[in-house]
C-alpha cells in the first residue's frame, strides 16, 4: 500500500522526435533485450500510481501498452495540451505528469512529491541548474503534479493560443520543490534529463552502462 492517497500518472508521448531523427518512444537504451523507452517510463510510474494515462495519437501502434491511451484534445497544444488531455482523462483528482523520454526518473524524489499534503494545484520542482529549464520561472513543469482544478485555466490558456505550461499558473495555487529538497533524493539531478537529440541519447546510453 502506498503511503499517500491514490494518484494518476500522465505520460506524454505525442511528440514527433524531430531533433532526434527517430521515434524516441522506441529507443532501447537498456539493450536489445530491454524495454523501449516508453514501456520503461510507463512501467516506472505504474509502480507509484494506481492509474496511468499515456497521451499519444497513434494508439494502434501501442495497443499492448499496460496503460489507458488518450489522444490530444488540441492538435497543436504542445506539452501543455498533452497535460490537459491526460488530466482530463485521469481517474483521480491529482496526476503526476512526465514525458516519455526521461530514462532516469527517481522513485524517491517522485515518492516525496506524491506524499506531500495536497494543498496545492501544481507542485513543481525548481531547476537544479539555474537557466536550464528554459522557462521564465526556471521550473521543471514536465516533472510535476497537477490537480484537476487546473483544467479550466489550462483550457483558457490553450484557447488563447499560448503554449507555455507556466502561462496558466497565475490563477492557481503553485507549490515548489526547492533544489535542496530535490537533491536530497536525486543528488545528480538526473531525474530531469531527457532524450531529445542524438547527443542526449548517447549520454543517456553512457550513463546507463
Amino acid at each position: 500500500m502506498q503511503p499517500y492517497p491514490p494518484i494518476s500518472a500522465i505520460v506524454l508521448a505525442g511528440g514527433v522526435s524531430r531533433r532526434l531523427g527517430q521515434d524516441k518512444r522506441r529507443l532501447r537504451l537498456w539493450g536489445a533485450a530491454g524495454p523501449m523507452l516508453l514501456q520503461y517510463v510507463v512501467g516506472f510510474v505504474a509502480r507509484l500510481c494506481t492509474d496511468v494515462v499515456v497521451v499519444l495519437n497513434d494508439p494502434d501502434a501501442w495497443a499492448d501498452l499496460p496503460a489507458r491511451l488518450a489522444p490530444d484534445v488540441y492538435a497543436d497544444g504542445g506539452s501543455l495540451g498533452g497535460i490537459y488531455a491526460g488530466l482530463l482523462a485521469a481517474e483521480h483528482d491529482y496526476a503526476v505528469a512526465v514525458p516519455c523520454d526521461m530514462p532516469f526518473l527517481e522513485a524517491r524524489l517522485l515518492g516525496a512529491m506524491l506524499a506531500r499534503p495536497r494543498d496545492y494545484d501544481v507542485l513543481v520542482p525548481r531547476s537544479l541548474q539555474p537557466g536550464s529549464a528554459r522557462n521564465a520561472l526556471d521550473v521543471e513543469p514536465l516533472h510535476a503534479i497537477y490537480a484537476k482544478a487546473c483544467l479550466e485555466p489550462m483550457r483558457a490558456t490553450l484557447e488563447s493560443g499560448r503554449r507555455q505550461i507556466a502561462a496558466f499558473f497565475p490563477p492557481v495555487r503553485v507549490a515548489y520543490v526547492e533544489p535542496d529538497e530535490a537533491r536530497r533524493y536525486d543528488p545528480s539531478g538526473r531525474s530531469f534529463l531527457n532524450v531529445n537529440t542524438p547527443e542526449q541519447m548517447a549520454e543517456a546510453a553512457r550513463l546507463i552502462d
